[in-house]
C-alpha cells in the first residue's frame, strides 16, 4: 500500500516518501505548513488514491479528546427516564443507547481500513494531544459506562495537520512521523495550477505567476498569499476575462493587480502594497 500521487494533487517526492514512511511505521503523519498549502487535501487525495474511506475530525478550540472516542448523553437518558411509555423504559435500561460514537471509534470499528484526518490539532488546548497518546499508540480505548474495550479492527492511516499556532508536546511528537510542506517553488506551483486550470493561456499564467510572487515577496506583509489564494485569484481572472496585459508592468515595477482582495486579506497589507506602488511610481 503505497501512495504515488494522484491526478488531482501535485505531491513532491519528499511528500510521497513521508506518506509511505508513516504507513510503513504505522504511525500518524503529522503535517505542518503554511495555511493553504494543501495539508487537508493531502489526506483526501491519499484516501482516494488508496481507495480508502476518509473520516474527518475537524478540531476547534473547544474540542476535547473524549469527543473523538465517544460521549455519554446523560441528559437524554434522564429525559427518557421521566417518560412513562414502555418504549422509553426499555430504551433507558440499556446505556448503550446513549453512547454517541466519535470519529476515532468509527475508524477503529470500520470493517475495512480507513484514512483518518485529525485536522488542525493545534487549535485545541495543550492537553488535547496528550489525551490521545494511548489511543493513537495502542489503537484501543476503554468505555467505562459499558465496561468494554474497543480495539481497532484495522489500523487506520492517520493524518494530523497543524498550522503551528502552538507547540505540540514532545511525547506526542515522538509517536508521529513529521513532514513540513514547504511553500511550492515556481515550477511546482505551475504544475499545481496546470492540474486545476489545464486550459489556461500561458501568457495569462506567466503574468499571473509573476504578479503573485511579486506580491508574496513583498517585505513586511502580515499574511503572505498562499497556494489556495492563488488558485482563487486565477479563477476570478478567468471568470472576469482579465487580459494578460493588465497584469504586466512595462517598467518591471510592482503595480496593483486587479482583484487583489483574493491575495491580500487585511487592510495593513493592502495599505503597505499601495504605498509601495505609490513610492515606485514617484521614483521613476
Amino acid at each position: 500500500m503505497k501512495f504515488q500521487g494522484s491526478d488531482q494533487y501535485v505531491a513532491t517526492q519528499d511528500l510521497m516518501l513521508a506518506v509511505n514512511a508513516a504507513i510503513t511505521l504505522k504511525r500518524p503523519l503529522l503535517v505542518k505548513g503554511e495555511p493553504g498549502t494543501g495539508k487537508t487535501m493531502l489526506a483526501e487525495e491519499v484516501a482516494r488514491a488508496l481507495n480508502m474511506p476518509l473520516l474527518q475530525w475537524h478540531i476547534k478550540s473547544t474540542t476535547k479528546a473524549q469527543q473523538g472516542l465517544y460521549e455519554y448523553d446523560a441528559v437524554s437518558r434522564l429525559r427518557d427516564s421521566q417518560l412513562a411509555d414502555d418504549a422509553s423504559v426499555e430504551k433507558v435500561r440499556d446505556i448503550r443507547n446513549y453512547i454517541v460514537r466519535g470519529t476515532l471509534w468509527q475508524a477503529f470499528t470500520s470493517e475495512q481500513p480507513v484514512a483518518l484526518l485529525i485536522d488542525e490539532i493545534d487549535k485545541a488546548d495543550i492537553e488535547f494531544p496528550n489525551d490521545l497518546l494511548r489511543e493513537l499508540d495502542r489503537m484501543e480505548f476503554y468505555v467505562y459506562e459499558t465496561r468494554e474495550l474497543v480495539r481497532a479492527r484495522h489500523r487506520p492511516v492517520v493524518f494530523i495537520t497543524s498550522n503551528n499556532e502552538k507547540e505540540l508536546p514532545d511525547a506526542f511528537l515522538r509517536r508521529c512521523f513529521f513532514h513540513y510542506i514547504k511553500f511550492p517553488d515556481a515550477d511546482t506551483m505551475q504544475k499545481i495550477v496546470d492540474v486545476h486550470f489545464p486550459g489556461l493561456k500561458q501568457e495569462l499564467l506567466g503574468a499571473a505567476m509573476k504578479t503573485f510572487y511579486d506580491v508574496r515577496n513583498l517585505p513586511g506583509l502580515k499574511k503572505k498569499p498562499s497556494t489556495s489564494e492563488l488558485l482563487d485569484w486565477l479563477k476570478l481572472l478567468v471568470a472576469e476575462d482579465i487580459p494578460p496585459e493588465v497584469l504586466h508592468s512595462k517598467d518591471e515595477k510592482v503595480s496593483v493587480p486587479p482583484l487583489v482582495g483574493a491575495l491580500l486579506k487585511n487592510e495593513q497589507d493592502v495599505t503597505l502594497f499601495e504605498k509601495l506602488v505609490f513610492m515606485q511610481r514617484h521614483n521613476r
